[in-house]
């Protein structure tokens, strides 16, 4: 990734945190991640923006999900965030 604009979450490494990183794949089609896995987190980072859907994370938890169980899993982030009931966005914001 050529760019020095990284966004993306860094989650305390567990259930939530597979399903997320293969949420970020399927929810950020051609998108290039780097995921960085340091035992008790995982620090996930791309360039401008990405998203985590809630209906694909329960697609692939197999389960109801509530973004709330994610905030709850995410140590902190690299760029901005954007959070609702349906998604997670990072994005990242340029200076006017």
């Amino acid at each position: 990734m050529a760019g020095t604009n990284k966004v993306g979450p860094v989650l305390m490494t567990g259930e939530i945190a597979d399903a997320a990183i293969v949420a970020l794949d399927e929810d950020n089609p051609g998108k290039e991640f780097d995921i960085e896995d340091h035992e008790a987190y995982i620090r996930i980072q791309t360039d401008d923006d990405c998203i985590i859907r809630r209906a694909t994370m329960e697609k692939i938890l197999g389960r109801p999900f509530v973004m709330q169980e994610l905030e709850v899993v995410l140590s902190t982030f690299a760029g901005r965030i954007d959070l609702s009931s349906e998604h997670a966005r990072f994005y990242f914001e340029k200076k006017r």
